[in-house]
């Protein structure tokens, strides 16, 4: 599906591209959305370049993802996807400036570019072209990768609540540790992703920078470049921070599922020390000797099972005494 975005009243517009219609000739965008073959040949055809297919967008090596061909720049990153669900995923997201104009090759929805649909059309800067486009996109990912972030943030301060409170260490039992370990690897593998987006758009806007001259970005652009720089940078910082904190979290849920272990063992420990006078006393009454003096007495019955009784409760007040129990 081809989608190309005009500046018309001050604002952006969303022109759909029909099977067998026309780019419109003052279109400042072109989204290419699951492209086809026949769409990807329309616009190479179009801007005089070449559409990169999925499996070449999939490439990790920087000389694949960022580079200069025929004039036209690529840039691919990858781009955080459902975010709010039980399953992120990554999109990897190719840029291609060319002739002024900007096109975007992609698999995936993603809500920075429907954060910067609805931004526009409400009314954009004069003068809006290719390359202030591609900035406002980049400034929408980080932002949302920021708010991610602060999200992610937030879940672990509550993860961390229900691990070091006193539901946490009191009977919490193993299916609810079982469950505390599922939401903070959850946690980590978001965390991981939105780290991995940050990195690709960290190199992407690097890139870019060095590509200024050659594109003649003006000074605010140079400067909201360099500012992305250093909100990349500090995110990269966070999300390093919050890694950690993740180890920590998982640390410590082994450690009190280890101590609710213990806490069980301790207590089968302490029933075989406390029966185990009582069963000795048992066993020796019970051996049936012909010659045992107790047997033949009235109170040997009663006796023996006091004997039992005592030898029952005092190792439990001695256990308690040292406070073991």
């Amino acid at each position: 599906m081809i989608n190309a975005y005009c500046v018309r009243a001050g604002a952006l517009v969303r022109v759909p591209v029909e099977p067998d219609g026309a780019v419109p000739p003052e279109a400042i965008w072109i989204d290419l959305f699951r492209p086809t073959g026949d769409e990807d040949r329309r616009v190479e055809a179009l801007l005089g370049v070449s559409i990169p297919t999925r499996e070449e967008m999939a490439e990790i090596e920087p000389s694949s993802r960022l580079r200069v061909e025929n004039g036209a720049r690529y840039m691919t990153g990858a781009i955080v996807c459902n975010s709010e669900s039980e399953h992120p995923t990554l999109s990897v997201v190719t840029f291609i400036l060319a002739g002024g104009r900007l096109a975007t090759v992609r698999y995936d929805e993603s809500k920075p570019f429907s954060l910067i649909v609805s931004r526009l059309d409400r009314g954009c800067p004069s003068g809006l072209g290719g390359n202030a486009l591609l900035l406002l996109m980049l400034d929408t990912v980080i932002d949302r990768a920021a708010d991610i972030i602060e999200r992610l943030a937030d879940e672990l301060d509550q993860l961390s609540r229900s691990v070091f409170g006193d539901n946490g260490t009191k009977g919490a039992g193993s299916d609810r540790f079982r469950g505390l370990m599922g939401m903070i690897g959850r946690r980590a593998d978001l965390g991981s992703k939105v780290r991995e987006s940050l990195v690709s758009i960290g190199r992407l806007v690097i890139f870019l920078a060095n590509e200024s001259e050659v594109e003649r970005f003006s000074k605010d652009q140079r400067a909201m470049l360099k500012s992305m720089q250093r909100d990349v940078t500090s995110l990269n910082d966070h999300v390093s921070f919050l890694g950690n904190k993740v180890t920590f979290l998982l640390d410590a849920t082994l450690g009190m599922v280890g101590i609710e272990q213990n806490n069980i063992i301790k207590i089968f420990a302490v029933l075989s020390v406390v029966l185990m006078p009582p069963t000795l006393i048992a066993s020796v009454y019970g051996m049936n000797f012909r010659y045992m003096p107790e047997l033949a007495d009235r109170w040997g019955y009663p006796i023996a099972l006091l004997a039992m009784l005592a030898a029952a409760i005092v190792p439990y007040l001695f256990f308690k005494w040292r406070r073991w129990l």
